[in-house]
């Protein structure tokens, strides 16, 4: 590959991705605390996620995919999305902001997936070629929390600043998009149906027994899962904790981390372990959270959020690639899609509309809440999950061997929270 498309291929990944952490993270802190919002209308917001990653296939799949080329939709999404973001920083109250950041989400989801397809297209070794890139795009996550926790917006009450920072940024990407190589449309002319869209052509795979527990298991640990992205930042926060969203970004560091020994977890432990270290992991962590402080508990607080790189490698990645070693070569993609839908379309969309509630049902005098039996409860849910796939999943596809997580294997949406 040319060095000046990889360059670009980086810069765009990189864009891509501070963009997102330079807002999502604190989102729930900014809410709370500037627009002086419930916990009820947080979940509502961070809803909009789960809204556009349904929408997301449609977008691509009947616009991208036969109409334009692929760079240049991108740089349109982004460019509308940098006004979006500028209104999410402006809007006095939660009723003006919502109808922004759902119009955002909507815009911003389909792009996850385009930068993948420019980057793939442009590649002629996509399983070396796309790893040094996509890591860009983790970089550009962790630099956007350093950087809110550094310059101290959270305690400063300078939050709106996320949003501004992003729409620059967003414009940034959208101009240079339109410089990025020629991505065509793939399927110009031919005809896609809502089934291709949402890879219902997958559904077979819930045919397998083994499969179908996993499968349920997905969905349910993506209820408990929302309750880290929704109020992770605001419980922080609360706490005491300076510089709260720099101190996350360590969980983008552990996943990194944990990425590189994959390999060899997987090739020790096998699918079902993998599946189970990762669904504990997410017992444990909420249950750091539950008894963590800034005091002598700090260490809880710390090592909840380091245990990011667990929670989501060895559960989601494991699973996206246990899905695609049952699919075959002709599902593969539907299936992916399928997943994909099903855990952060449906599966977190009844996250984030539970937690919320259950946030607001624990606070206590002086807008405080009872954090301790907040955590407690996604733990509670997780370690349900877990006991459940321990005695349903049979592990059919212990002999798959790993040499390294290919790009193509990794849901789009989510692997950089």
């Amino acid at each position: 590959m040319d060095n000046k498309i990889r360059i670009q291929l980086s810069v765009m990944m990189f864009l891509q991705f501070f963009i997102w952490g330079a807002w999502f993270v604190t989102l729930g802190t900014y809410l709370l605390t500037d627009l002086k919002t419930n916990a009820t209308e947080v979940g509502v917001a961070y809803l909009t996620q789960s809204i556009g990653a349904i929408v997301a296939p449609f977008i691509i799949g009947l616009i991208a995919d036969k109409y334009f080329p692929a760079q240049k939709i991108l740089g349109v999404l982004h460019v509308i999305g940098a006004v979006m973001l500028w209104f999410c920083g402006t809007a006095p109250n939660f009723n003006a902001f919502y109808p922004y950041v759902l119009i955002y989400m909507i815009i911003y989801m389909p792009t996850l997936a385009l930068v993948n397809s420019i980057s793939f297209r442009q590649m002629t070794d996509p399983s070396k070629q796309f790893p040094p890139i996509r890591f860009l795009g983790t970089l550009g996550w962790i630099i956007a929390g350093f950087a809110i926790g550094w310059l101290n917006w959270e305690k400063s009450g300078s939050l709106d600043l996320t949003f501004k920072t992003a729409a620059a940024a967003s414009l940034l990407l959208g101009l240079f998009s339109f410089t990025l190589p020629a991505t065509p449309p793939l399927k110009k002319g031919s005809k896609t149906s809502v089934r291709d869209i949402l890879g219902l052509d997958a559904i077979g795979l819930l045919r397998n027994s083994s499969y179908r527990i996993f499968f349920l298991a997905s969905v349910a640990i993506c209820v408990p899962l929302a309750f880290y992205y929704n109020f992770t930042n605001p419980f922080l926060n609360e706490v005491g904790m300076n510089g709260a969203a720099g101190k996350q970004a360590f969980g983008q560091v552990s996943e990194l981390v944990f990425m590189a020994l994959m390999p060899l977890f997987f090739k020790r432990l096998g699918v079902k372990k993998m599946l189970a270290v990762g669904m504990l992991a997410w017992v444990l962590r909420y249950a750091l959270f539950a008894y963590g402080d800034t005091g002598a508990n700090y260490w809880m607080l710390i090592g909840g959020i380091v245990m990011h790189g667990i929670c989501y490698d060895f559960f989601f990645v494991t699973g996206q690639i246990y899905t695609d070693e049952l699919a075959g070569e002709q599902f593969k993609s539907a299936a992916q899609g399928f997943i994909t839908l099903a855990t952060y379309g449906v599966g977190m969309l009844i996250g984030f509309t539970i937690s919320g509630p259950i946030v607001d049902a624990h606070q206590t005098t002086g807008g405080l809440h009872d954090w301790q039996q907040i955590w407690l409860i996604p733990a509670a849910i997780a370690a349900v999950v877990l006991i459940l796939f321990l005695l349903l999943f049979k592990d059919r596809n212990r002999g798959v061997q790993l040499e390294s997580p290919a790009p193509d294997k990794f849901m789009p949406a989510t692997d950089a929270i």
